[in-house]
């Protein structure tokens, strides 16, 4: 009988996918047949049709995450969105999808190795069978791990399957709400730890390459209170939505007597640091980060050195991720190019004049036109790219400082997902099939909301505190 109901609820829900998505799909088209609105170019009218289909369908799962992909490729071609293939291709170029197969491959060498197995029943008899415990381990494991991992997809990669074996030793089920809020933590909360510091990933050094002139200690000083705040009541959101599975203790782990580390263990361990102190000194060598990860990468598959065979890894690795990345990369730059993203950031801003006597009420403005750019722009590099600037130009032009209306949209895009394509790291977790996109979806929809509360109750006091003010200062500098 449940079975019955599953399957009429699957159909249901393919029913509705199927209506939305031709609704989506109808509106894209006849926007595309209309004159192209003032400012915005042809190339550009059609690469924003072609992001609404793409997002309806990564949104909808009614293909493969992987054919919408390679389908936003050639429609891009052949919709005139781009000059030719080439620059449809531009994504797979990026060093970005390499890094993130290789992060990939890092973490399927801790679990196979038996590396994530000896963490998962380390943190179990810490936690005695308190479900709490063991999700608060995880939630402070994101900062302590930051500064020896500071790529929030290098973490994501490994913690992942630590704590899914942690839930099998526990015999919790996927669907289980513990194991979402693990996830959904992993998903939308361990990438923030990563913006603390400036060389914690892609969202620091682009936005303070576009802010300019942020020393480290700076970045450190103005991140530090707001992100931890937005952790904690992130944190606590996940929990208040899951709160039902935190009740139920967790099944006693049989003990086992330690044992030496394995030699598969110890080389998981060596590659995986030297992969990390590589991360961590880039400021002396100044090495893209694809580069260390493309080096592990090797090493982990090399024979005698490594310890996966290339046949486990051509066999165990979530494919989906390479070409949802690099496609959304793609997307990304065409809306750049094309005009586009500059077009809907200065649409959203149209009223900004209006309220040009009271600042708090334009930082509430740029933080709300930040939210529908963040969700047409997957990749949080194109989006960085068009809304800082935007947002610095008009501070400029109203006497605000451009440093804290450039940070703002910096929060407000980075503390949100809305589905698995904006960030590698939520690929990983999405791939192990514990989350679904509405899921996600809807928890992106909260965290705007709680990301904009923070940007404006912690994050502008603090920093006038600290001297960067949202009214200019003369003399005010980072």
């Amino acid at each position: 009988m449940d079975g019955n109901v599953c399957v009429e609820r699957t159909v249901k829900s393919s029913r509705a996918g199927l209506l939305v998505m031709a609704i989506t799909v109808m509106s894209a088209l006849g926007f595309m047949a209309l004159t192209p609105p003032d400012g915005l170019s042809v190339a550009g009218q059609r690469v924003l049709a072609i992001a609404i289909i793409t997002i309806g369908l990564w949104s909808s799962e009614l293909l493969p995450m992987g054919v919408t992909a390679m389908l936003l490729v050639v429609l891009l071609m052949l919709s005139g969105g781009v000059n030719d293939f080439q620059e449809a291709l531009t994504g797979f170029a990026q060093p970005v999808p390499y890094f993130l197969i290789a992060v990939l491959t890092i973490g399927f060498a801790v679990q196979k190795s038996g590396l994530a197995e000896r963490i998962a029943r380390f943190s179990l008899r810490r936690c005695r069978q308190s479900p709490l415990k063991l999700y608060t381990h995880l939630l402070v494991s994101f900062p302590l791990l930051t500064l020896l991992l500071p790529s929030a997809t290098a973490r994501t990669g490994i913690l992942v399957h630590v704590y899914e074996q942690a839930l099998s030793l526990s015999q919790v089920p996927k669907e289980a709400p513990l194991a979402k809020a693990i996830m959904m933590s992993l998903n939308s909360i361990n990438r923030l730890a990563s913006t603390v510091i400036l060389t914690g990933g892609i969202t620091p050094v682009v936005a303070a390459a576009l802010v300019g002139g942020i020393s480290w200690s700076r970045w450190l000083a103005l991140m530090l209170v707001p992100y931890l705040v937005l952790l904690s009541l992130g944190s606590a959101l996940i929990y208040l939505i899951y709160r039902q599975g935190f009740s139920i203790p967790l099944a006693p782990v049989p003990d086992s007597k330690a044992q030496a580390l394995t030699r598969a263990e110890i080389k998981t361990i060596a590659i995986t640091l030297g992969a990390s102190l590589l991360w961590l000194t880039d400021a002396i060598h100044h090495l893209n980060p694809a580069i260390p990860a493309l080096a592990a990468w090797m090493c982990l598959l090399a024979p005698g050195i490594g310890v996966i065979s290339w046949r486990e890894f051509e066999k165990n690795l979530g494919w989906n991720n390479f070409f949802v990345i690099a496609s959304s990369l793609s997307l990304a730059s065409a809306l750049i190019k094309s005009g586009a993203g500059s077009w809907l950031a200065g649409l959203m801003v149209d009223s900004l004049p209006v309220f040009s006597q009271s600042p708090f009420v334009v930082a509430v403005i740029l933080l709300l036109a930040a939210a529908p750019v963040r969700l047409l722009i997957p990749n949080i590099t194109g989006f960085l790219a068009v809304s800082i600037p935007i947002a610095m130009s008009i501070a400029l032009l109203i006497g605000l400082n451009p440093v804290v209306c450039g940070l703002l949209v910096m929060i407000a895009g980075d503390g949100v997902l809305y589905y698995p394509a904006q960030s590698a790291s939520s690929l990983v977790v999405y791939e192990r099939g514990y989350l679904s996109t509405s899921e996600i979806f809807w928890f992106g929809c909260l965290m705007t909301l709680v990301t904009s509360l923070v940007a404006l109750f912690v994050a502008l006091p603090y920093w006038h505190l600290i001297g960067e003010p949202l009214v200019a200062l003369v003399g005010s500098s980072l």
